[in-house]
């Protein structure tokens, strides 16, 4: 069957041109090539862009492009001072993050390169061995592990993995997080020099701040000022004005004008120029080792990133999101990018939203604007020498206490201050702050938010209702928080996934009902699944209402529940007419439970 089928395509070659050749090879799936046109299409997003790619986009995914390049190229350099390292390898991840990812992941409009999370917690995971001989070859074997985990997860579909990451962990990371860049840059921003510095923690360094203070060089100092008034005047006049480019380019001006760099003034110095050179990754055993909670921490954190931003956006454009091939994607831009000399990667929110913003309607968006960094890493490196360290302190301060996502803590705040949520928010972002590995913090914030879900989660969800007349016989169920006086029927209503971890208050909640009521009904309409160990407890239940000398009926019972019922014996507890099946019409099982409920009161 291949054989006719090549055969077919080799005769329709002749007639055809290359892009429609192209076409017919990936569409053929009549011979059932694994390489069909959509599995090819789904494991490579990019061939279906360039298929089905409209002339009229081209423009604006320049324009995208040339704009997210605008506000990249500071960031860029800024990030890779967060995680410790040269100017120039932010600017490399820049251009490699950006081509893969977009090529490979799932978004139209995600940009990937390096962000100042995902930097912090490289710096974070580095601080031991950035004076090593060896440091940037951990590094890069750091991406390259980054990557691998990722690609991993898309492969064997843990895209669901994100849930367990909560949105209030995320915020808590995040304050956290723009506190410690801004603090961090504190010292640059006032020129205080400190020796070994990359293998302080933010606090130590803020303590030597501090008693330092009398070193503050005014001139570098208003250098950091004139960066972040440039920028919070940009961003009053139009929120389109790429702030962080101007605050930077204009103080060069001054440093030029005044000859500040002799006053103290330090610059970036030399930046090498070209595409970024290929060198291969360092494998050490004992390396991968140390590296790999740092790795494991930063691949979630790197996906949680991709994944929401992708979604914040899909919500806009109504594009479908497909997890696991983002996870591939962003793996893919760590694993190349770990053999350029790149840092760990991921979806960039401010990017993303200038693309979107921007007009940028396809990955080409993305693709472009890698091409148009390294471009300008080629042809304007030179240049890059002048741009002030201060600046990009200043940049980064601004970045960081934008991080502080204030609305969002108050919404936390206000759902209520010893809530679930809240906790895991405040001690997640004062863990990021304490700790010197902030991995750490990921894990017990993830942790901490997954057991306070299961403590709420242990808690039998059951309502109480008692039987009302209403006019011409109808009958109206009350709710009741509690039932103080013995009733003639109490209508127990239970809801949800009755699993083993509600078990055992389930039962004690069933049995402080005992005295409360002649004639129970179980109303589990609204009731998903019940695992063995609730039927346990729901038999235990029946035998002291009966023992007491009680009716106990069950309501709204959905067929499957039903067949577990029969399977564990529960029916036979109870007895086939005190079981009432769920049905079409509204509240009939339960009228019918109560009708029963009548005849077993004689009334």
């Amino acid at each position: 069957m291949r054989v006719k089928n090549c055969k077919k395509l080799r005769a329709r070659q002749n007639a055809l041109s290359l892009s429609e050749m192209f076409h017919v090879w990936i569409t053929d799936e009549k011979g059932g090539d694994s390489m069909s046109g959509f599995a090819l299409g789904k494991r490579i997003p990019i061939i279906d862009t360039i298929r089905a790619y409209r002339k009229g986009d081209l423009k604006h995914d320049i324009i995208g492009a040339l704009t997210v390049v605008v506000v990249g190229l500071p960031q860029y350099m800024a990030y890779a001072l967060i995680a410790g390292v040269n100017p120039i390898y932010g600017l490399y991840t820049g251009i490699i993050a950006a081509i893969i990812g977009s090529a490979f992941g799932s978004s139209n409009q995600l940009i990937t390169g390096p962000t100042n999370a995902i930097c912090l917690l490289t710096a974070s995971a580095m601080i031991r061995y950035m004076n090593l001989p060896n440091a940037y070859q951990m590094l890069f074997l750091m991406t390259f592990m980054v990557g691998v985990l990722q690609v991993v997860y898309g492969a064997i579909k843990l895209g669901k993995v994100i849930d367990f990451v909560s949105h209030t962990v995320l915020v808590g990371f995040t304050a956290g997080a723009g506190t410690i860049i801004a603090l961090g840059q504190v010292n640059t921003f006032l020129g205080i020099s400190i020796k070994n510095s990359s293998a302080m923690s933010t606090l130590e360094k803020m303590q030597y701040i501090v008693t330092h203070l009398n070193q503050t060089n005014p001139y570098v100092l208003g250098v950091g000022l004139m960066t972040i008034v440039i920028m919070l005047i940009c961003k009053k006049i139009s929120k389109n004005l790429p702030g962080a480019l101007i605050g930077i380019i204009v103080p060069i001006f001054f440093i030029i004008l005044f000859d500040l760099e002799k006053k103290g003034v330090k610059l970036t110095g030399n930046i090498p120029s070209g595409f970024p050179p290929f060198t291969m990754v360092q494998f050490n055993l004992s390396s991968i080792k140390e590296m790999l909670s740092g790795a494991f921490a930063i691949s979630i954190i790197g996906l949680v990133e991709a994944i929401s931003i992708s979604k914040s956006i899909a919500t806009k454009t109504r594009q479908k999101i497909d997890s696991n091939q983002e996870f591939i994607g962003q793996g893919l831009s760590n694993i190349v990018g770990a053999f350029f000399q790149c840092l760990p990667s991921s979806g960039s929110f401010s990017r993303s939203a200038i693309n979107f913003i921007n007009g940028g309607v396809s990955r080409l968006a993305g693709i472009l604007s890698g091409v148009f960094v390294a471009i300008v890493l080629i042809l304007f490196a030179p240049y890059a020498r002048y741009i002030p360290s201060a600046g990009l302190a200043g940049v980064l301060i601004y970045t960081g206490y934008g991080l502080i996502d204030k609305v969002e803590i108050k919404k936390v705040i206000k759902a209520g201050l010893f809530s679930s949520d809240s906790i895991a928010m405040w001690v997640t972002c004062i863990l990021v702050i304490l700790l010197p590995n902030l991995d750490y913090a990921i894990y017990t914030g993830i942790a901490l938010s997954i057991a306070l879900y299961l403590k709420d989660t242990n808690k039998a969800p059951i309502k109480l209702l008692i039987p009302k007349q209403g006019e011409e016989s109808q009958v109206i169920l009350e709710e009741v928080k509690t039932v103080e006086n013995r009733v003639d029927v109490l209508v127990i209503q239970l809801e949800g996934n009755l699993y083993f971890g509600g078990a055992t208050d389930l039962g004690e909640r069933l049995e402080s009902l005992i005295d409360k009521s002649s004639v129970f009904i179980l109303r589990m309409n609204h009731v998903t699944t019940i695992d063995l160990t609730s039927i346990t407890a729901l038999k235990v239940f029946v035998r002291n209402v009966r023992e007491a000398g009680g009716t106990l009926i069950i309501s709204g019972v959905k067929s499957e529940l039903n067949a577990i019922f029969k399977k564990s014996g529960l029916d036979t507890e109870i007895g086939g007419e005190n079981i009432f099946m769920l049905e079409n019409e509204v509240f009939a099982s339960t009228s019918n439970a109560l009708r029963r409920a009548r005849a077993a009161l004689n009334c």
